[in-house]
């Protein structure tokens, strides 16, 4: 679960560090200004760390657990960053949204138990 945590938290930053830099589109004529202002960027660095560290603690995890079992446990990051983003960022989370995080709940209940 940490590496979830992990992940989930690197997405965040992510999207945090997007937000500081704005819309942008990867042309050849600007691949070198973006990528020097995502690489420059605290949020991007920091979730891409977060990024390597949950690599480490995933594969410590499928040392000790199937990964039948480890992988359904990665649908639980999209639960946390649901509620983050929106209570983070503002993004909207209509009913539609809440019975797929309930469906994602219960398959992860399903697989967690078996």
């Amino acid at each position: 679960m940490l590496g979830v945590l992990l992940n989930a938290i690197a997405q965040l930053l992510l999207k945090a560090g997007t937000n500081r830099v704005g819309e942008f589109a990867f042309t050849l004529e600007n691949v070198v200004p973006i990528g020097t202002k995502l690489l420059l960027n605290p949020p991007i660095v920091a979730g891409l760390g977060c990024y390597v560290v949950s690599v480490v603690v995933w594969i410590l995890g499928l040392s000790r657990v199937p990964v039948s079992v480890a992988y359904p446990m990665l649908s639980v990051g999209y639960i946390l960053n649901a509620l983050a983003a929106w209570m983070l960022f503002g993004e909207s989370l209509p009913a539609q949204k809440i019975v797929g995080i309930g469906f994602i709940v219960v398959g992860v209940f399903l697989v967690a138990r078996s």
